[in-house]
């Protein structure tokens, strides 16, 4: 659109000066326009404070949720009204981006439990928590799909030691991989496919014990050794029909730091953004 603005000046001695009219081009293309957000930067600016506003509120309920589970031992003591309050601050934060696909990318990476209330979970807490002698550390779920849109490998590594015969916390390594499939917005189905123990670090006092640092260490104490540190069990994970077993889990709620979920079974799962896995 062209807009002609014209001027003309009166001289005190009645004579008139007419200036040249000029159009001026409101048009996006013109090669003397200006842009909408540099003619009108009040325009441009409105989106900013209220994304900022959104985020804000965002974060502000995702620290709500972690305040919320935040002594509950990863859900091995949370009472009737904690769970409640819980379940409250996940929905608060899962509306948030509800529906919207899942994005495999974001998706990709090492995510560290934080809370959960699934039963096949909390045994294992509560094992540790009734039997001095067994000890259950961090638990993490590795998800493989860089570069996936539609498929991928989903791994449990739940951390775990036998004191004094393994060393605290990360003695060893219980690894349940599956392979999943995305079969909606937000729902994958997972297909458990194998159960392993690895990795395991026996403690300075067994290593004592099988091979004394004061006397020379024989070939047979060495290989002893290297077999406890290389060991690995594996277990297929079949049923009674020898097929894969397998259930859907919905991922309520993911962005760069934070993955909410619930599992089809039962149970939420409360995780944030962990370190990859060596």
């Amino acid at each position: 659109m062209n807009l002609a603005f014209a001027s003309t000046l009166h001289l005190p001695t009645g004579q008139r000066v007419g200036y040249e009219t000029r159009p001026v081009s409101l048009a996006p293309n013109a090669s003397r326009g200006l842009s909408t957000q540099k003619m009108f930067p009040c325009l441009a600016a409105t989106a900013t404070p209220t994304t900022q506003a959104a985020e804000f509120v965002l974060e502000e309920k995702k620290h709500d949720l972690l305040r919320a589970i935040q002594d509950t031992q990863r859900g091995l003591v949370a009472t009737a009204d904690q769970r409640s309050c819980i379940e409250e601050a996940l929905v608060n934060v899962e509306e948030y981006n509800a529906g919207a696909p899942i994005d495999l990318g974001k998706l990709d990476g090492t995510w560290r439990l934080q809370y959960t209330s699934a039963p096949d979970v909390l045994v294992l807490l509560e094992s540790a928590a009734r039997f001095s002698f067994f000890q259950v550390g961090q638990i993490f779920q590795k998800f493989e799909c860089q570069k996936q849109s539609k498929e991928g490998i989903v791994r449990n590594v739940v951390r775990w030691s036998i004191p004094p015969l393994l060393e605290e916390q990360e003695g060893a390594t219980l690894l349940v991989s599956a392979k999943f499939s995305v079969v909606s917005a937000r729902n994958i189905y997972l297909q458990f496919e194998e159960i392993s123990i690895q990795n395991i670090n026996i403690s300075e006092e067994l290593q004592a014990l099988i091979a004394p640092a004061i006397l020379p260490r024989s070939f047979l104490s060495l290989q002893i050794l290297q077999f406890i540190r290389t060991f690995k069990a594996e277990i297929p994970v079949r049923n009674q029909g020898r097929r894969s077993v397998g259930g859907l889990y919905y991922l309520s709620y993911l962005d760069a730091n934070m993955l909410l979920g619930r599992a089809a079974a039962g149970g939420i799962f409360v995780f944030t953004r962990a370190q990859p896995l060596v």
